[in-house]
């Protein structure tokens, strides 16, 4: 008997991505494409028409497409509402205009939570209860698991862990408020703090083992600011595991040290043993979370 299929949709600022996935999480066809983010809701649907005519050109036994879109979106009511890195996507119906392009059933999740799921279901958090995905790279996301169960909260606009203030009336952020985590230890924030001495996030990552004094302390002080919320996350969720994905995270065995230093620092002593792991999927964990959602 044929495993079920799915669809899963990775809308990004940039990149767009659609792959045909099936019931054990395993990718059958992908495609990627620059995301024409300022051209409007439509051209990007009609993007994702495009792709899955590609991957999926007989329809036949695919079960819906699961859409993994950035935020703030109303996933109860299948609503962007004003995403920041997309023209024209504020108060719009995102999902019923995909499930009219596609004619097929169509779930809308905010991207970190797909991720989230992907990683519980088919990569470093399976069999787990209890998880908390973390996504740094632009900004900073993040997915919750909690007693089995995803955390959606109001709106399903849950886990904007990013946003909560670590700083008081500190640097600004691109929410429009000041002092969030992302303002300091996002990828952007890294590449803003390091652009007199490398010119990107990958150049210090390669010069810290080397020894280089600049890029250690750089590289030292991301892991901190990390360390920092991971701390509170644990607090708040007393999660089994904490997974890093996004970009930043390709730094992980670099930053590992200095985040577990700071959460030694700041946890309470039962919070201090949970493991912190790299996601396992990559830059596919929204895709297949994504189509895991409509299987």
């Amino acid at each position: 008997m044929s495993k079920a299929r799915a669809i899963g949709i990775d809308i990004g600022g940039t990149s767009l991505r659609a792959a045909l996935v099936d019931s054990s999480g395993h990718i059958l066809a992908r495609e990627e494409t620059a995301t024409l983010a300022q051209a409007g809701p439509q051209a990007v649907v009609q993007q994702i028409a495009d792709l899955v005519a590609k991957i999926a050109p007989d329809r036949t036994g695919i079960t819906g497409a699961g859409i993994s879109s950035p935020g703030p979106i109303d996933t109860e009511r299948g609503l962007a509402l004003g995403v920041p890195t997309l023209a024209g996507w504020s108060d719009i119906p995102i999902a019923s205009m995909i499930q009219t392009a596609l004619n097929l059933p169509v779930r809308l999740e905010n991207d970190a939570i797909a991720a989230a799921i992907g990683e519980w279901k088919f990569g470093a958090g399976q069999g787990l209860s209890h998880l908390v995905y973390v996504t740094i790279s632009t900004g900073i996301g993040g997915g919750v698991i909690a007693d089995g169960k995803v955390l959606r909260g109001r709106m399903g606009m849950a886990g904007h862990i990013g946003h909560m203030t670590i700083e008081r009336d500190g640097a600004p952020c691109a929410c429009g408020n000041r002092g969030c985590w992302e303002a300091y230890a996002s990828g952007t924030a890294f590449a803003r703090r390091i652009s007199p001495h490398f010119p990107n996030p990958k150049s210090a990552f390669a010069a810290a083992p080397s020894g280089d004094p600049r890029a250690l302390q750089l590289v030292t002080e991301q892991a901190d600011w990390l360390g920092i919320g991971i701390a509170n996350l644990l607090h708040l969720f007393s999660p089994q595991t904490v997974i890093l994905g996004g970009g930043i995270a390709n730094g992980f065995p670099l930053l590992l040290p200095g985040i577990t230093h700071r959460v030694q620092a700041n946890a309470m002593p039962a919070f201090r043993d949970v493991p912190i792991v790299p996601a396992a999927l990559g830059e596919n964990a929204g895709l297949i979370g994504a189509a895991a959602m409509v299987m």
